[in-house]
């Protein structure tokens, strides 16, 4: 997350690489050397190339709040007079893929493990937690935690009603279906099939399929709410989800370790919206970085 696509460049630049602790990132192309992201910020980025739109994820999820279907369909058409061919890139297996719960059932048995991998490397542990289930006993006992009124639903249903990790001869299944729904039935499937560079959705809809796969995903300003919309709050009442001058974004989605290509196709639809400058914050900082880093 950063100011500008040319920032989130940066970023990326410097975070990108080979990492042990992730044997994901030993299928880096190009024997783990890292493009040049920040140099991938073109202008011209859009001209000649063949951009998808996976109408029938739209169709499914819908509707899509009237303001940010609006400002969808401009961002198709501004970037088809940028130079690109814009087609039909669905995701095959969407309809599938809403029905059944093998998302789920990875994220839940990941999280069994993994967690308790995690808390196994610790150096420090004062409440001596080894797993989930001490992790969930310590939050229905410890009351700044605030349960029930944050509950641990999502924990319970891995405990309780799943019970299983990712060496459960079950795992397998699941995981395989995801690939599927994230492979040839989603993105990596539509990018292959209609041979485009990337697959535009609002970003609200954008995250589920790729991350099935561990493609990329970047997400640029796309509007804002109108001033006199009416504020919808999320499920405990807490936090606003939509309501007046409320963001939203568009997203291109691409192929693994094609990131270069996202951000020039980012780079050259923000520069010719420029849609963060819209709406200006409530409140602005009169700091910045460049106060306190000393540049060489």
């Amino acid at each position: 997350m950063a100011r500008s696509v040319k920032d989130a460049a940066y970023l990326l630049q410097a975070i990108a690489g080979v990492d042990p602790n992730d044997n994901y990132t030993l299928a880096i192309p190009n024997n783990g050397s890292i493009p040049d992201y920040v140099a991938a910020c073109d202008y011209s980025a859009l001209a000649g190339k063949r951009i998808g739109v996976a109408w029938n994820v739209i169709d499914i999820y819908g509707p899509i709040d009237e303001p940010v279907m609006t400002a969808f369909m401009e961002s198709v058409a501004l970037i088809e007079r940028a130079g690109a061919t814009i087609v039909d890139a669905n995701f095959t297996a969407f309809p599938e893929y809403v029905q059944d719960n093998n998302e789920t059932l990875v994220l839940n048995a990941d999280f069994l493990t993994n967690l308790a991998t995690y808390l196994s490397e610790l150096s420090y542990n004062p409440n001596n937690v080894t797993d989930l289930q001490d992790v969930r006993d310590f939050t229905h006992n410890f009351t700044a935690e605030d349960w029930p009124d944050r509950d641990t639903a999502v924990w319970d249903d891995a405990l309780d009603n799943q019970g299983w990790n990712n060496t459960d001869p079950r795992f397998w299944a699941a995981y395989q279906a995801n690939l599927y729904y994230g492979g040839e039935g989603g993105i990596l499937g539509a990018l292959d099939r209609e041979n485009v560079s990337a697959v535009l959705l609002p970003t609200q809809l954008s995250p589920g399929i790729p991350a099935l796969v561990g493609s990329p995903v970047i997400t640029v300003p796309m509007g804002f709410y109108p001033a006199d919309w009416n504020v919808t709050y999320n499920r405990r009442n807490t936090l606003v989800e939509t309501g007046p001058k409320v963001p939203f974004g568009l997203s291109f989605m691409g192929r693994k370790f094609d990131e270069a290509t996202l951000v020039g196709l980012a780079y050259a639809y923000e520069q010719r919206t420029m849609h963060r400058n819209d709406v200006q914050p409530y409140i602005i900082p009169n700091i910045e970085l460049g106060d306190f880093v000393k540049q060489n």
